[in-house]
């Protein structure tokens, strides 16, 4: 047991800090000095296409807790915001992430979340406390390539000593497929060498109703996230059974959190029929049902969705299959009315996915391209500004 695991116990290797503007290094009695210690900068302003070192710090030491906030802006320019994180004097980066999806809120659009790992309290303070070791130092960037000029607070608690040899480090990368190749199980993580744990993930689904003829699916997630260990090549070791299944729901997907699963969006067109969402995502956290690793680590997510044919409807058990080819079993026949048959198809959407695994060692991850990342994110017309967005230039 740590002291972490118990509150009461102490551990004097350790030394508490923080680094904000004002605390830039987290020196021990530095903080709040400026315009005589009356609240003088907690803030500074980041330009647009700025690159800011929010701290380096010399190790060995984790990074606890980490808050910060930007005024609300639309989804494009905050999807083209993001984290970087390097490790002992690496040029390449070993977290390169969209800030909202680094916290857990993919699309652009913060929602308020409340996870075991991350919160977005009220939709606009973003927490994480995923642990982040660090043995001979740590830098972490905030990039702004959106066009946005804006505020930004931050406040960054670790410690510094005590750290255990065999602490792993954080990882985190962000992938995007817009759209998908049909048959093609989309990528969630890989290329991370062990030993390392898999910490979880979360999802984003731009639900795409063409091409093809995905107008006609009543359901976009029947696909399986698939966990490959270690030498897997055809097979995983560990594969679930659906994607809202994988969330830890059944029969649909509904917007809802949990600690250590959830649905942060389900936002649809209000005057809109049709049985799909716009904008979905999920996240997963393996925190009590840990997954590890020796050697290497892929996990996928496989693209397929449900389609019922109502009877007087018959002819789509032809014209579906010949863009969507059928998966699993095909065409299950003689439904109940007015349903006639139900199938499961391969189908195409704009997928996106970030990744938290611990390697032993630092790697390099892909690095976020904001003009990926962004696009097609613009703003619904049936979405509502927040008014605070004023605040950003």
């Amino acid at each position: 047991m740590t002291l972490f695991d118990d509150p009461s116990l102490l551990d004097p290797r350790i030394e508490s800090r923080a680094i904000t503007f004002e605390n830039p290094t987290g020196a021990k009695g530095a903080g709040g000095r400026a315009h005589g210690g009356r609240k003088g900068a907690p803030s500074r302003m980041i330009e647009a296409g700025e690159r800011v070192t929010l701290a380096e710090i010399e190790g060995p030491g984790r990074i606890r807790h980490a808050w910060l906030t930007v005024p609300p802006m639309e989804p494009v320019a905050m999807r083209r915001i993001a984290l970087e994180v390097f490790y002992d004097g690496a040029d390449a980066p070993s977290v390169s992430v969209p800030l909202v999806d680094f916290f857990g809120c993919p699309h652009g659009r913060p929602v308020a979340l409340h996870t075991a790992y991350t919160a977005v309290q009220e939709g606009r303070g973003f927490n994480a406390w995923m642990p982040m070791p660090f043995r001979r130092a740590i830098r972490v960037d905030f990039v702004n390539a959106s066009a946005r000029r804006f505020p930004l607070y931050f406040q960054l608690d670790y410690t510094l000593g005590g750290e255990p040899p065999e602490a792993a480090l954080l990882h985190a990368s962000f992938r995007r497929e817009n759209p998908t190749a049909l048959g093609r199980d989309m990528t969630i993580a890989r290329d991370l060498a062990g030993p390392g744990r898999f910490l979880g993930c979360n999802v984003g689904v731009r639900v795409l109703r063409e091409p093809l003829a995905q107008e006609h699916f009543t359901w976009y997630g029947e696909g399986e996230v698939k966990v490959f260990l270690d030498g897997d090549r055809d097979h995983p070791t560990i594969c679930g059974t659906g994607f809202e299944d994988y969330a830890g729901t059944a029969w649909g997907m509904g917007a809802h959190q949990t600690l250590w699963q959830g649905v942060p969006h389900d936002l649809r067109d209000p005057a809109s029929t049709h049985a799909c969402p716009d904008l979905v995502s999920l996240y997963r956290w393996h925190g009590p049902d840990p997954i590890v690793f020796a050697r290497d680590l892929t996990v996928t997510v496989q693209q397929i969705g449900a389609v019922f044919v109502a009877a007087g409807s018959e002819h789509l058990l032809d014209d579906v299959p010949a863009r969507n080819p059928l998966a699993g079993a095909g065409w299950t026949r003689g439904l109940p009315p007015p349903a006639h048959a139900f199938g499961i198809c391969e189908r195409v959407d704009d997928v996106c996915a970030t990744a938290f695994v611990y390697a032993r060692d630092a790697q390099p991850v892909p690095r976020v391209d904001p003009d990926a990342a962004s696009a097609d994110l613009e703003r619904r017309s049936w979405e509502v500004p927040n008014p605070f967005e004023a605040f950003g230039a």
